[in-house]
């Protein structure tokens, strides 16, 4: 089974799951075949319906409302044309021309500005048949060479007339050599590029690998792009109250059973089975889960494991699966040391969007009266 389908559609729970008991993501272990990896490159059910119209700039931050300006022009400066809604033959027909300056537009700002809305938001708006036009966050888009290979990503992605990379972070220099290189090739190609991160290209592999080393790799990724910065708060917070404490054990496992479609593990269990599923499938492990309930949420103690716990939270919100835990509050769970090294933007991420999933979660409990 795919993680999501192109509509959006909420997936059944999945043969194998128990009838009428908690779902486990433990027993499970998903499997995506790369044959539906590339028609799954869409925006998640989370940001199937976004459009830049109904994205609410801060008033108090100009650059949000700019973003807004200039990435509509992007999207319209796409014209998809007769091509659009021809195929890939009329695409074909001619090798398009290498463009002079940057082929992309790079999203660069904190956690909770917006940034995967306004990347949804041109993917819906340029005017290209939607497969023409891929989706994927930075994990998923390395998976996609993992499974087809290097040459048949690029004969693949060649003809789409726009990529939307989210979360766009060079974590090792693998990474760093696979993806300069594919990107440098699309944008020979024609394709044009669009990514979210917290990063600005040029300061991309700072902190968590030797990113001098890479230097050329990393300047020719920049590149490609025109840096466009997005200031801001966290909007998942911004007005809202406090996300409610840990629940106890007993009202976690309550509303687990209560709840159709929800799922119940024990934290450390669940941390222990991520580290055998491939990040890639992540999405596919909460195939119809529609609430993930955690029993003795505890501190990461390594950062594999916190990392691994990032991707799950990044899922779990893409998907508006709302969290129950019982434990340790969510901003509790990364050590202090963490969120001062290399890898913090992402752990702050994780914070701001497991919080956001508690406080949806919060009816569970409160409806059990």
């Amino acid at each position: 089974m795919s993680s999501y389908s192109a509509s959006g559609a909420q997936p059944a729970p999945l043969a194998g799951d128990p009838v009428g008991a908690p779902i486990s993501l433990c027993a499970r272990e998903p499997h995506v075949p790369a044959d539906r990896l590339v028609a799954e490159m869409v925006p998640p059910p989370r940001f199937d319906s976004v459009r830049f119209s109904t994205y609410e700039p801060d008033p108090a931050q100009p650059s949000q409302t700019e973003a807004v300006r200039v990435l509509s022009a992007f999207a319209a400066g796409l014209d998809g044309g007769a091509g659009a809604g021809g195929g890939r033959r009329r695409w074909f027909a001619r090798k398009p021309q290498a463009p002079a300056g940057p082929r992309g537009v790079y999203l660069d700002g904190g956690y909770g500005v917006g940034k995967t809305h306004l990347l949804a938001s041109l993917w819906h708006a340029t005017p290209a048949a939607p497969e023409l036009k891929a989706f994927g966050t930075f994990v998923e888009l390395t998976n996609l060479v993992g499974a087809l290979g290097f040459q048949q990503t690029v004969r693949t992605l060649s003809g789409h007339r726009l990529l939307c990379i989210d979360e766009f972070e060079l974590d090792d220099p693998g990474d760093t050599v696979l993806v300069s290189t594919l990107l440098g090739k699309l944008v020979e190609a024609g394709v044009a590029l669009a990514a979210t991160s917290n990063t600005l290209p040029g300061k991309l592999g700072e902190g968590r690998f030797a990113a001098a080393d890479f230097l050329r790799e990393i300047q020719g990724l920049s590149a490609h792009f025109r840096p466009l910065r997005i200031d801001g708060q966290d909007y998942r917070h911004r007005g809202l109250p406090e996300a409610p404490a840990p629940f106890t054990d007993a009202e976690v496992t309550g509303a687990a059973r209560r709840t159709e479609g929800a799922s119940l593990d024990g934290f450390p269990a669940l941390l222990a089975h991520l580290s055998k599923v491939h990040p890639s499938r992540y999405g596919a492990l909460c195939d119809g889960v529609r609430a993930v309930c955690l029993t003795d949420v505890v501190p990461v103690e390594d950062q594999s494991t916190a990392l691994r716990l990032v991707v799950l939270a990044d899922r779990l919100y893409d998907r508006e699966v709302p969290v129950l835990a019982s434990g340790v509050r969510f901003d509790e769970i990364f050590s202090e040391e963490m969120l001062k090294g290399g890898y913090r933007k992402k752990y702050f991420r994780a914070i701001s969007r497991l919080t956001a999933l508690a406080r949806d979660a919060k009816p569970l409990v409160a409806g059990a009266a």
